[in-house]
């Protein structure tokens, strides 16, 4: 009886596994900041770079990240969440010492399997490359608009600001 309890728990964690968008394997990773303490994030120091995936499943294929987003997926993934997944991707080549061969892109509604191209890896480390230039300069402010002045996080720093 209790064989066939714990199969059945097995078969049910899971189908739930599935459903939510994961894949096959065994979740080694999650970060919801409700489950407690933030856990230290990945790093890579070649690109000096950090973050913290929603998730990390290792299956027969490595570690694949995952990054769950609450919205209803666009008709197209945005650049900014292949980027983000991009960037998760490299850090655990980073960590592993393993590329993976994709990322998980879980919306609301459905899950996107991203392949990790040498391509994705490319505009990801273009994009790394453009952040850290404009780091060089100051933005100037892009509005004539008072009331978005008073409501910047920036304002108390900014020395273009009109209100």
């Amino acid at each position: 009886m209790l064989v066939v309890l714990g199969v059945g728990l097995i078969w049910l964690a899971g189908r739930s596994q599935a459903q939510a968008g994961l894949p096959r394997g065994r979740v080694v990773y999650l970060d919801p900041a409700s489950l407690g303490p933030v856990r230290e994030p990945l790093y890579d120091p070649m690109l000096d770079l950090a973050g913290r995936p929603d998730y990390l499943v290792s299956t027969g294929q490595g570690v694949i990240p995952v990054e769950a987003k609450s919205g209803r997926a666009p008709l197209q993934p945005h650049d900014s969440h292949l980027l983000q997944l991009a960037a998760y991707c490299r850090l655990v080549q980073a960590r592993d010492d393993r590329r993976p061969p994709y990322g998980v892109l879980k919306y609301a509604d459905r899950a996107l399997a991203v392949p990790y191209t040498p391509g994705l890896e490319a505009r990801l480390l273009d994009a790394l490359a453009d952040m850290r230039r404009a780091e060089l300069h100051t933005a100037d402010r892009s509005h004539e608009s008072p009331g978005r002045c008073r409501a910047c996080g920036y304002r108390e720093v900014c020395d273009q600001r009109l209100a």
